[in-house]
Protein backbone atom coordinates (compact mmCIF):
# COMPACT_ATOMS: atom_id res chain seq x y z
CA UNK A 1 0.00 0.00 0.00
CA UNK A 2 1.28 3.46 -0.88
CA UNK A 3 1.86 5.96 1.94
CA UNK A 4 -0.97 8.51 1.94
CA UNK A 5 1.53 11.21 2.98
CA UNK A 6 3.47 10.61 -0.23
CA UNK A 7 0.25 10.95 -2.24
CA UNK A 8 -0.51 14.28 -0.58
CA UNK A 9 2.98 15.64 -1.15
CA UNK A 10 3.79 14.28 -4.64
CA UNK A 11 0.60 13.33 -6.52
CA UNK A 12 2.03 14.15 -9.95
CA UNK A 13 5.11 12.02 -9.29
CA UNK A 14 2.88 9.12 -8.20
CA UNK A 15 0.79 9.42 -11.37
CA UNK A 16 3.90 9.45 -13.56
CA UNK A 17 5.37 6.36 -11.89
CA UNK A 18 2.12 4.44 -12.29
CA UNK A 19 2.08 5.36 -15.98
CA UNK A 20 5.46 3.60 -16.29
CA UNK A 21 3.46 0.41 -15.65
CA UNK A 22 1.28 1.23 -18.67
CA UNK A 23 -1.58 2.06 -16.30
CA UNK A 24 -3.41 5.37 -16.09
CA UNK A 25 -4.85 5.80 -12.61
CA UNK A 26 -4.84 9.61 -12.46
CA UNK A 27 -8.55 9.71 -11.63
CA UNK A 28 -8.07 7.23 -8.77
CA UNK A 29 -5.23 9.31 -7.30
CA UNK A 30 -7.37 12.44 -7.61
CA UNK A 31 -10.33 10.72 -5.94
CA UNK A 32 -8.12 9.49 -3.08
CA UNK A 33 -6.98 13.06 -2.45
CA UNK A 34 -10.56 14.39 -2.53
CA UNK A 35 -11.69 11.75 -0.04
CA UNK A 36 -8.60 12.42 2.07
CA UNK A 37 -9.40 16.15 2.18
CA UNK A 38 -13.01 15.42 3.11
CA UNK A 39 -11.91 13.04 5.86
CA UNK A 40 -9.42 15.49 7.32
CA UNK A 41 -11.97 18.31 7.22
CA UNK A 42 -14.52 16.09 8.98
CA UNK A 43 -11.93 15.07 11.58
CA UNK A 44 -11.21 18.73 12.25
CA UNK A 45 -14.89 19.46 12.84
CA UNK A 46 -15.25 16.47 15.16
CA UNK A 47 -12.19 17.49 17.15
CA UNK A 48 -13.66 20.96 17.61
CA UNK A 49 -17.00 19.53 18.73
CA UNK A 50 -15.31 17.12 21.14
CA UNK A 51 -13.30 19.98 22.61
CA UNK A 52 -16.56 21.93 23.10
CA UNK A 53 -18.12 18.84 24.66
CA UNK A 54 -15.23 18.47 27.12
CA UNK A 55 -15.46 22.11 28.13
CA UNK A 56 -19.22 21.81 28.72
CA UNK A 57 -18.72 18.62 30.72
CA UNK A 58 -16.59 20.58 33.16
CA UNK A 59 -19.04 23.52 33.28
CA UNK A 60 -22.19 21.54 34.02
CA UNK A 61 -21.10 20.30 37.50
CA UNK A 62 -19.95 23.80 38.38
CA UNK A 63 -23.30 25.35 37.33
CA UNK A 64 -25.22 22.75 39.31
CA UNK A 65 -22.99 23.24 42.35
CA UNK A 66 -23.66 26.97 42.18
CA UNK A 67 -27.40 26.27 42.08
CA UNK A 68 -27.77 27.34 38.46
CA UNK A 69 -29.81 25.81 35.64
CA UNK A 70 -27.71 23.60 33.32
CA UNK A 71 -30.60 22.21 31.30
CA UNK A 72 -29.92 24.38 28.25
CA UNK A 73 -26.27 23.34 28.11
CA UNK A 74 -27.20 19.69 28.68
CA UNK A 75 -29.70 19.79 25.80
CA UNK A 76 -27.10 21.36 23.58
CA UNK A 77 -24.60 18.66 24.58
CA UNK A 78 -27.12 15.97 23.71
CA UNK A 79 -27.44 17.41 20.21
CA UNK A 80 -23.67 17.76 19.98
CA UNK A 81 -23.21 14.14 21.04
CA UNK A 82 -25.51 13.00 18.23
CA UNK A 83 -23.58 15.15 15.73
CA UNK A 84 -20.29 13.66 16.92
CA UNK A 85 -21.69 10.14 16.54
CA UNK A 86 -22.83 10.92 12.99
CA UNK A 87 -19.49 12.58 12.25
CA UNK A 88 -17.49 9.59 13.50
CA UNK A 89 -19.59 7.32 11.28
CA UNK A 90 -18.87 9.62 8.32
CA UNK A 91 -15.13 9.52 9.07
CA UNK A 92 -15.23 5.73 9.22
CA UNK A 93 -17.08 5.63 5.90
CA UNK A 94 -14.55 7.98 4.26
CA UNK A 95 -11.65 6.02 5.75
CA UNK A 96 -12.97 2.75 4.28
CA UNK A 97 -13.47 4.41 0.90
CA UNK A 98 -9.94 5.81 0.95
CA UNK A 99 -8.51 2.44 1.94
CA UNK A 100 -10.36 0.68 -0.90
CA UNK A 101 -9.04 3.23 -3.39
CA UNK A 102 -5.47 2.93 -2.05
CA UNK A 103 -5.61 -0.85 -2.48
CA UNK A 104 -6.26 -0.37 -6.20
CA UNK A 105 -2.89 1.37 -6.65
CA UNK A 106 0.10 -0.84 -7.53
CA UNK A 107 3.52 -0.46 -5.97
CA UNK A 108 5.59 2.34 -7.45
CA UNK A 109 8.45 1.19 -9.71
CA UNK A 110 11.93 2.26 -8.66
CA UNK A 111 13.34 5.28 -10.47
CA UNK A 112 15.80 3.17 -12.49
CA UNK A 113 13.12 0.76 -13.72
CA UNK A 114 12.25 1.60 -17.31
CA UNK A 115 8.71 2.23 -18.52
CA UNK A 116 6.79 -0.20 -20.70
CA UNK A 117 5.80 -3.84 -20.79
CA UNK A 118 7.55 -7.15 -21.47
CA UNK A 119 8.99 -5.84 -24.73
CA UNK A 120 11.02 -3.30 -22.72
CA UNK A 121 12.72 -5.84 -20.43
CA UNK A 122 16.51 -5.45 -20.43
CA UNK A 123 19.01 -8.36 -20.43
CA UNK A 124 21.64 -7.66 -17.76
CA UNK A 125 24.07 -10.56 -18.30
CA UNK A 126 24.39 -14.08 -19.68
CA UNK A 127 26.02 -17.20 -18.25
CA UNK A 128 27.66 -19.80 -20.48
CA UNK A 129 27.00 -20.51 -24.13
CA UNK A 130 23.93 -21.87 -25.86
CA UNK A 131 24.47 -25.64 -26.20
CA UNK A 132 25.09 -26.92 -29.72
CA UNK A 133 24.32 -30.43 -30.87
CA UNK A 134 25.84 -32.48 -33.71
CA UNK A 135 22.86 -34.85 -33.67
CA UNK A 136 19.08 -34.44 -34.11
CA UNK A 137 17.96 -32.68 -30.93
CA UNK A 138 14.89 -33.81 -29.00
CA UNK A 139 12.56 -31.61 -26.96
CA UNK A 140 11.98 -32.14 -23.25
CA UNK A 141 8.59 -33.80 -23.75
CA UNK A 142 10.10 -36.50 -25.97
CA UNK A 143 13.08 -36.94 -23.69
CA UNK A 144 11.09 -37.14 -20.46
CA UNK A 145 8.74 -39.70 -21.98
CA UNK A 146 11.49 -41.86 -23.51
CA UNK A 147 13.46 -41.75 -20.25
CA UNK A 148 10.38 -42.70 -18.22
CA UNK A 149 10.70 -39.49 -16.18
CA UNK A 150 7.30 -37.87 -16.79
CA UNK A 151 3.89 -39.31 -17.68
CA UNK A 152 1.99 -36.48 -19.33
CA UNK A 153 -0.89 -38.62 -20.61
CA UNK A 154 -1.83 -40.07 -17.23
CA UNK A 155 -1.28 -36.70 -15.56
CA UNK A 156 -3.88 -35.17 -17.89
CA UNK A 157 -6.15 -38.16 -17.34
CA UNK A 158 -6.30 -37.82 -13.57
CA UNK A 159 -6.05 -34.02 -13.24
CA UNK A 160 -6.70 -32.41 -16.62
CA UNK A 161 -4.58 -30.28 -18.97
CA UNK A 162 -1.54 -28.65 -17.43
CA UNK A 163 -0.83 -31.59 -15.10
CA UNK A 164 1.79 -34.34 -15.17
CA UNK A 165 3.04 -37.30 -13.14
CA UNK A 166 6.69 -37.63 -12.10
CA UNK A 167 7.95 -41.20 -12.45
CA UNK A 168 11.19 -43.05 -11.85
CA UNK A 169 14.20 -40.88 -12.48
CA UNK A 170 11.91 -37.91 -13.01
CA UNK A 171 10.73 -38.19 -9.40
CA UNK A 172 14.32 -38.73 -8.28
CA UNK A 173 15.55 -35.65 -10.17
CA UNK A 174 12.71 -33.51 -8.80
CA UNK A 175 13.55 -34.58 -5.25
CA UNK A 176 17.27 -34.12 -5.89
CA UNK A 177 16.71 -30.56 -7.09
CA UNK A 178 14.62 -29.68 -4.04
CA UNK A 179 17.22 -31.15 -1.68
CA UNK A 180 20.04 -29.35 -3.49
CA UNK A 181 18.23 -26.01 -3.32
CA UNK A 182 17.22 -26.36 0.34
CA UNK A 183 20.69 -27.45 1.49
CA UNK A 184 22.31 -24.52 -0.31
CA UNK A 185 19.95 -22.04 1.34
CA UNK A 186 20.40 -23.54 4.81
CA UNK A 187 24.16 -23.31 4.37
CA UNK A 188 23.68 -19.61 3.57
CA UNK A 189 21.92 -18.98 6.88
CA UNK A 190 18.26 -19.09 5.82
CA UNK A 191 15.70 -20.65 8.18
CA UNK A 192 13.79 -23.55 6.58
CA UNK A 193 9.98 -23.22 6.83
CA UNK A 194 7.20 -25.63 5.84
CA UNK A 195 4.06 -23.44 5.83
CA UNK A 196 0.39 -24.43 5.43
CA UNK A 197 -0.80 -24.69 1.84
CA UNK A 198 -4.30 -23.37 2.64
CA UNK A 199 -4.25 -19.73 3.69
CA UNK A 200 -6.77 -17.18 4.94
CA UNK A 201 -7.84 -14.12 2.98
CA UNK A 202 -5.60 -11.80 5.00
CA UNK A 203 -2.51 -13.55 3.62
CA UNK A 204 -3.47 -12.69 0.05
CA UNK A 205 -4.33 -9.15 1.13
CA UNK A 206 -0.94 -8.52 2.75
CA UNK A 207 0.96 -10.05 -0.18
CA UNK A 208 -0.85 -7.63 -2.51
CA UNK A 209 -2.74 -10.31 -4.43
CA UNK A 210 -6.14 -9.41 -2.96
CA UNK A 211 -8.57 -7.85 -3.54
CA UNK A 212 -7.49 -7.24 -7.16
CA UNK A 213 -6.51 -10.83 -8.05
CA UNK A 214 -8.93 -12.94 -6.00
CA UNK A 215 -10.04 -14.85 -9.11
CA UNK A 216 -6.53 -16.05 -9.94
CA UNK A 217 -6.25 -18.55 -7.07
CA UNK A 218 -8.00 -21.79 -6.14
CA UNK A 219 -10.52 -21.33 -3.33
CA UNK A 220 -11.64 -24.01 -0.86
CA UNK A 221 -14.94 -23.69 1.01
CA UNK A 222 -15.58 -25.79 4.11
CA UNK A 223 -19.04 -27.31 3.48
CA UNK A 224 -19.87 -27.43 7.20
CA UNK A 225 -18.85 -23.88 8.14
CA UNK A 226 -18.18 -20.38 6.77
CA UNK A 227 -14.45 -21.10 6.73
CA UNK A 228 -12.99 -20.31 3.31
CA UNK A 229 -9.34 -20.55 2.33
CA UNK A 230 -7.25 -20.40 -0.82
CA UNK A 231 -4.39 -22.60 -2.04
CA UNK A 232 -1.15 -20.66 -1.95
CA UNK A 233 0.10 -19.60 -5.39
CA UNK A 234 3.63 -19.23 -3.97
CA UNK A 235 5.22 -19.66 -0.54
CA UNK A 236 5.90 -15.91 -0.56
CA UNK A 237 2.22 -15.40 0.26
CA UNK A 238 2.68 -17.30 3.51
CA UNK A 239 6.17 -16.06 4.40
CA UNK A 240 5.40 -12.32 4.13
CA UNK A 241 2.60 -12.91 6.66
CA UNK A 242 4.72 -14.60 9.32
CA UNK A 243 5.28 -11.29 11.12
CA UNK A 244 1.96 -9.63 10.34
CA UNK A 245 1.03 -7.09 13.05
CA UNK A 246 4.40 -7.53 14.77
CA UNK A 247 7.17 -5.15 15.77
CA UNK A 248 10.50 -6.80 14.91
CA UNK A 249 13.69 -6.22 16.83
CA UNK A 250 16.24 -4.35 14.72
CA UNK A 251 19.06 -6.59 15.97
CA UNK A 252 17.21 -9.60 14.49
CA UNK A 253 17.04 -8.06 11.01
CA UNK A 254 17.38 -9.19 8.33
CA UNK A 255 15.06 -12.17 8.82
CA UNK A 256 15.85 -14.76 6.14
CA UNK A 257 13.44 -17.58 5.34
CA UNK A 258 13.12 -20.31 2.73
CA UNK A 259 10.11 -22.53 2.21
CA UNK A 260 9.37 -25.53 0.03
CA UNK A 261 5.79 -25.86 -1.22
CA UNK A 262 3.86 -26.90 -4.25
CA UNK A 263 2.37 -23.81 -5.92
CA UNK A 264 -1.21 -23.80 -7.13
CA UNK A 265 -2.08 -21.49 -10.02
CA UNK A 266 -5.20 -20.97 -12.07
CA UNK A 267 -4.00 -20.75 -15.66
CA UNK A 268 -6.61 -19.28 -18.00
CA UNK A 269 -6.70 -19.89 -21.75
CA UNK A 270 -5.36 -22.57 -24.05
CA UNK A 271 -1.81 -23.86 -23.83
CA UNK A 272 0.48 -22.58 -26.58
CA UNK A 273 3.13 -24.72 -28.21
CA UNK A 274 5.87 -22.93 -26.26
CA UNK A 275 4.13 -23.93 -23.01
CA UNK A 276 3.93 -27.66 -23.72
CA UNK A 277 5.03 -30.26 -21.22
CA UNK A 278 6.04 -28.81 -17.85
CA UNK A 279 6.54 -25.19 -18.95
CA UNK A 280 3.17 -24.04 -17.60
CA UNK A 281 1.02 -25.94 -15.13
CA UNK A 282 -1.59 -25.64 -12.41
CA UNK A 283 0.70 -27.19 -9.79
CA UNK A 284 4.48 -27.14 -9.56
CA UNK A 285 7.15 -27.31 -6.87
CA UNK A 286 9.21 -24.35 -5.77
CA UNK A 287 11.64 -23.29 -3.08
CA UNK A 288 11.04 -19.65 -2.17
CA UNK A 289 13.31 -17.15 -0.40
CA UNK A 290 11.94 -14.20 1.58
CA UNK A 291 13.73 -11.53 3.56
CA UNK A 292 12.53 -8.86 6.01
CA UNK A 293 15.02 -5.97 6.20
CA UNK A 294 15.50 -2.45 7.49
CA UNK A 295 14.23 0.16 5.05
CA UNK A 296 17.75 1.23 4.04
CA UNK A 297 19.13 -2.31 3.69
CA UNK A 298 16.80 -3.84 1.11
CA UNK A 299 18.94 -2.94 -1.92
CA UNK A 300 21.79 -5.05 -0.50
CA UNK A 301 19.35 -7.88 0.27
CA UNK A 302 18.01 -7.73 -3.28
CA UNK A 303 21.47 -8.20 -4.78
CA UNK A 304 22.04 -11.11 -2.40
CA UNK A 305 18.83 -12.85 -3.51
CA UNK A 306 19.63 -12.36 -7.19
CA UNK A 307 23.13 -13.79 -6.72
CA UNK A 308 21.82 -16.77 -4.75
CA UNK A 309 19.26 -17.66 -7.43
CA UNK A 310 21.84 -17.22 -10.18
CA UNK A 311 24.35 -19.36 -8.33
CA UNK A 312 21.95 -22.30 -8.22
CA UNK A 313 21.49 -22.18 -11.99
CA UNK A 314 25.24 -21.78 -12.54
CA UNK A 315 26.00 -24.79 -10.35
CA UNK A 316 23.55 -26.82 -12.42
CA UNK A 317 25.65 -25.80 -15.44
CA UNK A 318 22.71 -24.32 -17.34
CA UNK A 319 22.95 -21.50 -19.87
CA UNK A 320 20.75 -18.62 -18.72
CA UNK A 321 20.33 -14.87 -18.81
CA UNK A 322 19.44 -12.33 -16.13
CA UNK A 323 16.80 -9.80 -17.19
CA UNK A 324 15.69 -6.57 -15.52
CA UNK A 325 11.93 -6.26 -15.93
CA UNK A 326 10.26 -3.11 -17.17
CA UNK A 327 7.69 -1.52 -14.87
CA UNK A 328 4.73 -2.98 -16.74
CA UNK A 329 6.07 -6.53 -16.39
CA UNK A 330 6.72 -6.30 -12.63
CA UNK A 331 3.98 -7.79 -10.51
CA UNK A 332 1.45 -5.52 -8.80
CA UNK A 333 3.22 -5.47 -5.42
CA UNK A 334 6.82 -5.11 -6.55
CA UNK A 335 9.00 -2.03 -7.05
CA UNK A 336 11.67 -3.91 -9.04
CA UNK A 337 12.17 -7.43 -10.38
CA UNK A 338 14.99 -9.38 -12.02
CA UNK A 339 14.21 -12.66 -13.77
CA UNK A 340 16.64 -15.56 -14.14
CA UNK A 341 15.70 -17.25 -17.43
CA UNK A 342 17.06 -20.60 -18.63
CA UNK A 343 17.53 -21.46 -22.28
CA UNK A 344 15.17 -24.11 -23.70
CA UNK A 345 16.98 -25.27 -26.89
CA UNK A 346 14.01 -26.89 -28.64
CA UNK A 347 11.96 -23.70 -28.31
CA UNK A 348 14.90 -21.33 -28.82
CA UNK A 349 13.59 -19.11 -26.05
CA UNK A 350 14.47 -18.25 -22.45
CA UNK A 351 12.02 -19.22 -19.71
CA UNK A 352 11.92 -17.79 -16.22
CA UNK A 353 12.92 -20.10 -13.35
CA UNK A 354 13.28 -17.38 -10.71
CA UNK A 355 11.97 -13.88 -10.09
CA UNK A 356 13.78 -11.79 -7.50
CA UNK A 357 11.74 -8.82 -6.33
CA UNK A 358 11.81 -5.95 -3.83
CA UNK A 359 8.42 -4.86 -2.52
CA UNK A 360 9.96 -2.03 -0.45
CA UNK A 361 7.41 -1.23 2.32
CA UNK A 362 4.34 -1.96 0.15
CA UNK A 363 3.52 -5.35 1.73
CA UNK A 364 4.66 -4.34 5.22
CA UNK A 365 2.20 -1.43 5.24
CA UNK A 366 -0.60 -3.85 4.41
CA UNK A 367 0.59 -6.27 7.07
CA UNK A 368 1.62 -3.66 9.66
CA UNK A 369 5.11 -5.16 9.97
CA UNK A 370 7.37 -2.67 11.72
CA UNK A 371 10.62 -2.31 13.62
CA UNK A 372 12.04 0.38 15.88
CA UNK A 373 15.02 1.95 14.15
CA UNK A 374 18.28 3.20 15.63
CA UNK A 375 16.64 6.64 15.62
CA UNK A 376 14.05 5.38 18.10
CA UNK A 377 11.22 5.79 15.58
CA UNK A 378 8.94 3.13 14.15
CA UNK A 379 9.67 2.11 10.55
CA UNK A 380 7.90 -0.24 8.18
CA UNK A 381 10.09 -3.19 7.23
CA UNK A 382 10.98 -3.94 3.63
CA UNK A 383 10.09 -7.36 2.21
CA UNK A 384 11.83 -9.16 -0.64
CA UNK A 385 11.37 -12.51 -2.34
CA UNK A 386 13.03 -14.72 -4.94
CA UNK A 387 12.43 -18.20 -6.29
CA UNK A 388 15.24 -20.47 -5.36
CA UNK A 389 14.19 -22.22 -7.63
CA UNK A 390 11.00 -23.41 -9.38
CA UNK A 391 11.61 -26.94 -10.72
CA UNK A 392 9.05 -27.28 -13.51
CA UNK A 393 11.24 -25.37 -15.98
CA UNK A 394 14.58 -26.46 -14.55
CA UNK A 395 13.97 -30.11 -15.50
CA UNK A 396 13.09 -29.27 -19.15
CA UNK A 397 16.25 -27.13 -19.33
CA UNK A 398 18.39 -29.91 -17.83
CA UNK A 399 17.17 -32.72 -20.07
CA UNK A 400 17.44 -30.58 -23.20
CA UNK A 401 20.80 -28.94 -22.46
CA UNK A 402 22.35 -32.19 -21.15
CA UNK A 403 20.96 -34.58 -23.81
CA UNK A 404 23.21 -37.00 -25.65
CA UNK A 405 23.13 -38.53 -29.13
CA UNK A 406 21.90 -41.92 -27.84
CA UNK A 407 18.84 -40.30 -26.22
CA UNK A 408 20.31 -40.39 -22.71
CA UNK A 409 20.70 -37.37 -20.44
CA UNK A 410 23.76 -36.62 -18.34
CA UNK A 411 22.90 -35.73 -14.73
CA UNK A 412 24.37 -32.39 -13.59
CA UNK A 413 27.29 -33.06 -11.27
CA UNK A 414 25.74 -31.32 -8.24
CA UNK A 415 22.72 -33.68 -8.39
CA UNK A 416 24.63 -36.96 -8.65
CA UNK A 417 25.12 -37.41 -4.90
CA UNK A 418 21.35 -37.15 -4.46
CA UNK A 419 20.42 -39.39 -7.39
CA UNK A 420 23.23 -41.94 -7.25
CA UNK A 421 23.54 -41.98 -11.05
CA UNK A 422 25.54 -40.10 -13.69
CA UNK A 423 23.45 -40.73 -16.78
CA UNK A 424 19.73 -41.41 -17.27
CA UNK A 425 19.22 -43.85 -20.14
CA UNK A 426 16.09 -44.47 -22.21
CA UNK A 427 13.61 -46.98 -20.85
CA UNK A 428 13.36 -50.15 -22.95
Amino acid sequence: MIDIKLLREKPDEIKAKIKKREMNLDSVVDEILVVDAQKREQMGKIETMKAEQNTASKQIPQIKKAGGDASEIMAKMKELSAEIKDGDAKIKELDEKQKTLLLSLPNLPDDDVCAGGKESNQPVRYFGEKPKFDFPMKNHVELCESLGMIDYERGAKIAGAGSWVYRGWGSRMEWALLNFFINEHINDGFEFILPPHMLNYQCGYVAGQFPKFTEEVYWIQNPTSEDKKFMLPTAETALVNLHRDEVLKIEELPRKYIAYTPCYRREAGAYRNEERGMIRGHQFNKVEMVQYTEDDKSDVAFEELVEKAERLVRELGLHYRLSKLAAGDCSFSMARTYDIEVWIPSMEIYKEVSSASNARDYQARRGNVRYRGADGKMHFAHTLNASGLATSRVIPAIVEQYQNADGSVTVPEVLRKYMGIDVIKPVK
